[in-house]
């Protein structure tokens, strides 16, 4: 397996606040030349929790922190591999995609093949270069197995473009998950701050220090016998699992999530053992990023994409409608 190095930041506090993101990393890790840290944000490899942060000249946000990935030298660049792709839309700028779960989105080790930029570059033959090697295009991500909507850049002022509107929040972006119970209250908003989780460092966790403003909106769209109900959630932030972490404070954890789920599973005697079955052994978060809003990088209108539960989301509402 290839070696690679992730550093993170301290939380930027308002000494730091403005200052240029590659004075400010190189002042965090000096090993790391500043000339070693431009080329890696040029190629995609700084980002603050799913947001790729690539302009030298991006200017650091007070309670932020920032991630740096250091690949090792001799890496691979991704090949084109005729994958399959759902595209909602596509021009000479973008492509809107629509996620199967079970996807990676770029290559990362352990999953150097197989993922949405193999895909892309097949299908796009060119992609934004500042994306960097491993992954051409990326502005953004979505979990492994959650499905829905992802924009990638086919040009290099594209890329920049739509990076600036997910670093101010701008982008619309609305989820729905099916959880474990009811929230309460049914609808509201979750402003909780998230960060690496101090007892395992794969989690995420609500923290009352050190952490990064997250907020959640949500409304319970339909609860079914109080043993789980769908979710819509609309973010306000973007950051790292927000989602699956806010709705586990609320106890409601995501059906089908491996990583944050508790030993909670439905046991109602009125449920039959069957459909409990299913429930409890779903095969990944119930987790589907339903639209995508954002302002197009060369007409500059408003541009709204939908998509439609996958099949496997629909079979555990039809499955829950039926209880």
């Amino acid at each position: 397996m290839p070696d690679i190095n992730i550093y993170t930041t301290p939380i930027v506090n308002k000494d730091y606040k403005g200052k240029r993101i590659d004075k400010f990393l190189a002042e965090c890790f000096s090993d790391i030349s500043r000339s070693q840290i431009q080329r890696l944000l040029k190629e995609g490899n700084v980002s603050c929790d799913d947001d790729i942060v690539v302009d030298n000249s991006f200017k650091v946000r007070e309670g932020d922190a920032y991630q740096l990935t250091v690949p090792e030298a001799a890496e691979a660049e991704p090949q084109p591999e005729d994958i399959p792709l759902d595209i909602v839309y596509e021009d000479e700028d973008v492509i809107v995609v629509n996620k199967p779960a079970g996807m990676t989105v770029h290559p990362a080790p352990g999953s150097p093949n197989g993922t949405l930029v193999n895909a892309l570059l097949y299908h796009c033959k060119d992609l934004s270069g500042i994306g960097g090697v491993k992954r051409p295009g990326i502005v953004h991500r979505i979990d492994k197995d959650t499905s829905g909507l992802l924009v990638a850049a086919k040009n290099d002022n594209a890329h920049k473009f739509l990076c600036e509107q997910f670093a101010e929040h701008s982008i619309e972006r609305t989820y729905y998950a099916v959880v474990f119970g009811v929230p309460n209250p049914r609808q509201g908003k979750i402003d909780a701050d998230i960060g690496r989780s101090p007892y395992d460092r794969k989690k995420m966790a609500i923290v009352h220090k050190n952490g990064k403003h997250a907020v959640t909106h949500y409304t319970t769209v339909e609860s079914f016998k109080n043993a789980a109900s769908l979710v819509k959630c609309n973010l306000e932030t973007g950051r790292t699992h927000q989602i699956r972490v806010h709705m586990a404070g609320l106890g409601c954890h995501l059906i089908g999530d491996q990583l944050y789920v508790k030993p909670r599973k439905i046991v109602s005697k009125d449920i039959d053992a069957e459909s409990r079955a299913f429930f409890n052994h779903f095969p990944r978060q119930a987790l589907h990023a339903q639209s995508l809003g954002f302002v197009h990088p060369r007409s500059k209108k408003m541009m709204a994409f939908s998509s439609e539960f996958p099949s496997d989301f629909k079979e555990l509402l039809e499955k829950l409608c039926n209880l």
